[in-house]
C-alpha cells in the first residue's frame, strides 16, 4: 500500500512538473518571438532610412553631373559666340575695305575716262593742225620749185633729177634716224610689255598678310584657372611642357596665359591642347596627354585640308599625300614675317599669270611657284633650303623644269628655263611689294639702313654714305682727288657685291657713286 502511494505521488509530481515546464517554456518562447519581431521591425526601418539616404546621395550626384555638363556646354557656347563674333568683325572689316577699294577703282576709272576724252580732243586738234601744215608745205614746195627753175635756168628734167638726188640723200639720213628710233622704241616696248606683264599679274591677286612671332596668347575665363593649370607643386605645367615641347608662362597678366616656342607648329598644337583642357575643365597629366593626342589629330586634319585646298584652287593636278601634308604645314611657318603658305600660293599665281602672258606652260609655272620654298618645312640640313626642296621633289619624279625652278630661285644653281626666271621674279615681287612683310619696327629699319651704310664705309676713298628710300638706294660720296672715274665704276660694283654677300633684303638696292672735283683759285 505504501508503495502504491509513493508511486502515485511520483506520477503526480511528474505531471505537475510537466505542466509547469510546459507553461514556463511557452512563456519564454512568446517572449523570444516578440523580441525577434521588434528586431526585424527596427532592421526594416534602418534599411528604409539607408535606402532614402542612398537615393538622396544619388540624386545629388546626378544634379551635380547635370550642372557640370550645363556649365561645360555654356563655356563651349560662349567660346563659339566669341569666335563667331571675331569672324563676323573680320568679315565686316574686309567688306568695308573691299568697298573702299571698289569706290577708289570707280573714281580712277572715271578720271581715266575723262583724261582719255581730253587726249582724244587734243589728238583731233593736232590732226587738223597737221593737215593744215601739210597743205601749206605742199604750197611752199611748189613755189620753191618754180623759183628754183627760174633762178637756175635749168630744164625741168634736170631740176627734177637734182631734186630727186637731194631727196634721196635726205631720205637716207632720215632712214638712219628712223632705224635708230625704231630700235629705241622696240626696247621701250619690250620694257613696257614686261611691266604690263608684272603689273597684270600683281593686280589680279590679293592676299592678306600675317606677321608671326614666338609667342601665342591664350585667353582664359578667370584667373582662378591659372592655379589649375599650374597644378599641385607645378605638376600640371610640367606635364604640359613635356608633352608639347612648349614653354607656358603664367604671370600676373589678367585672364591671359602665354605660350612660348620658336616652332610655330608646336606652338599652335600647344594652344589647341590648352583650349581643349579649358573647355573640358579637367586638368591633370593624363587629361593633358589625351588632349594633346586629340589636338595633334585635329592639326593633322587641318594641315591636309589646307594643302588640298591650295592645290585645288591652283588647279595644278595630283600630288602625293606626303607632299600635300608638307604644303599644308606651310600654314604654320613664316618667311620674313610673311605666312609661308600664302607666300608660296602668291608666287604660284604670279608665276602662272606671267607664264600665261608669255605663252608658256602656266601649270608648270604654278607648280614650281608653290613648291619653291618647300625645303623650309623640312628638317634642318647643311644644304640651302632650295637644294633640299629640289632633292626631295626628285624622289617624286617632278618635271625637270619644276626641279630647276626650285633649286635656282636663290641662285644656288644656274636657271635653265624661262619658268625658273619667272619663279625667281615672282618670289622677289611677293617678298618686296608693300605690306608683304607685315609689321616692321622702326628700330629694325634703322638698323638695316645703318648696316648698309657701314658696308659702304669700309671701302677706301669713301667720305660719306646715305641710305635712301627705305634702303632701296645707297649713295656714296668719294674723294675726287683719290678716286678716278674708272675707279668709281669698280667701287660701285664692289660695294654692290659686298651687299649681296653680307645683307639680306628683298628686290634690289641701287648703289650710286658721287665723285666731285673742286678747283679753287684766289684773285689777289
Amino acid at each position: 500500500m505504501g508503495i502504491v502511494i509513493n508511486l502515485f505521488l511520483i506520477v503526480f509530481a511528474a505531471v505537475i512538473f510537466f505542466a509547469v515546464g510546459f507553461f514556463v517554456g511557452r512563456y519564454f518562447l512568446e517572449r523570444i518571438g516578440t523580441t525577434k519581431v521588434l528586431e526585424a521591425e527596427e532592421r526594416a526601418v534602418q534599411l528604409v532610412q539607408e535606402a532614402q539616404k542612398e537615393a538622396n546621395e544619388y540624386r545629388e550626384l546626378k544634379v551635380s553631373e547635370v550642372n557640370q555638363e550645363w556649365k561645360k556646354k555654356r563655356r563651349e557656347f560662349d567660346q563659339e559666340v566669341v569666335i563667331k563674333n571675331n569672324k563676323f568683325s573680320q568679315l565686316q572689316k574686309q567688306t568695308q575695305q573691299r568697298e573702299a577699294q571698289l569706290k577708289k577703282q570707280s573714281q580712277d576709272l572715271k578720271d581715266a575716262e575723262r583724261k582719255l576724252q581730253e587726249q582724244r580732243k587734243q589728238i583731233d586738234q593736232t590732226t587738223e593742225q597737221v593737215a593744215m601744215r601739210s597743205s601749206e608745205l605742199e604750197r611752199v614746195i611748189l613755189e620753191q620749185n618754180q623759183r628754183l627753175e627760174s633762178i637756175s635756168n635749168l630744164q625741168a628734167e634736170d631740176a627734177r633729177q637734182m631734186l630727186i638726188d637731194n631727196m634721196l640723200a635726205k631720205a637716207r639720213e632720215e632712214a638712219t634716224e628712223t632705224i635708230h628710233q625704231i630700235h629705241e622704241e622696240a626696247e621701250q616696248k619690250a620694257e613696257r610689255l614686261a611691266e604690263k606683264t608684272l603689273l597684270t599679274a600683281i593686280q589680279r591677286i590679293s592676299f592678306e598678310q600675317a606677321t608671326e612671332n614666338a609667342l601665342s596668347v591664350v585667353h582664359i575665363q578667370s584667373d582662378e584657372l591659372k592655379g589649375r593649370i599650374i597644378g599641385r607643386e607645378g605638376r600640371n605645367i610640367k606635364a604640359f611642357e613635356n608633352a608639347t615641347g612648349v614653354d607656358i608662362i603664367v604671370d600676373d597678366t589678367p585672364e591671359v596665359v602665354i605660350l612660348s616656342c620658336f616652332d610655330p607648329l608646336r606652338r599652335e598644337l600647344a594652344k589647341l591642347t590648352l583650349q581643349k583642357l579649358l573647355i573640358d575643365g579637367i586638368i591633370h597629366p593624363v587629361a593633358i596627354e589625351k588632349a594633346f593626342a586629340d589636338a595633334k589629330k585635329e592639326i593633322d586634319d587641318v594641315i591636309m585640308s589646307a594643302g588640298e585646298e591650295v592645290i585645288s584652287s591652283l588647279q595644278i593636278g595630283d600630288m602625293p599625300s606626303e607632299i600635300i601634308h608638307l604644303i599644308g604645314k606651310m600654314k604654320f611657318y613664316t618667311v620674313y614675317g610673311q605666312n609661308l603658305l600664302q607666300h608660296s600660293r602668291e608666287v604660284a599665281m604670279l608665276a602662272g599669270l606671267m607664264a600665261a602672258e608669255l605663252k608658256l606652260d602656266a601649270r608648270l609655272a604654278k607648280r614650281a611657284g608653290l613648291l619653291h620654298d618647300i625645303g623650309l618645312v623640312l628638317p634642318e640640313s647643311d644644304e640651302p633650303h632650295a637644294l633640299t626642296g629640289m632633292n626631295l621633289m626628285k624622289r617624286f619624279n617632278e618635271p625637270s623644269v619644276v626641279l630647276n625652278a626650285i633649286g635656282a630661285h636663290h641662285g644656288e644653281m644656274e636657271r635653265e628655263t624661262p619658268i625658273a626666271d619667272l619663279v625667281d621674279a615672282a618670289n622677289t615681287i611677293s617678298l618686296s611689294r608693300p605690306g608683304a612683310r607685315g609689321a616692321v619696327t622702326a628700330d629694325g629699319n634703322v638698323k638695316r639702313l645703318e648696316s648698309l651704310e657701314e658696308i659702304a664705309k669700309g671701302f677706301p676713298g669713301v667720305l660719306k654714305t646715305y641710305a635712301l628710300q627705305a634702303g632701296r638706294e645707297i649713295r656714296v660720296i668719294v674723294e675726287g682727288d683719290n678716286v678716278s672715274d674708272s675707279q668709281a665704276d669698280m667701287l660701285a660694283h664692289d660695294i654692290a657685291h659686298k651687299i649681296e654677300s653680307e645683307a639680306q633684303y628683298p628686290g634690289q638696292i641701287k648703289v650710286s657713286i658721287i665723285r666731285e672735283k673742286r678747283s679753287i683759285a684766289y684773285a689777289k
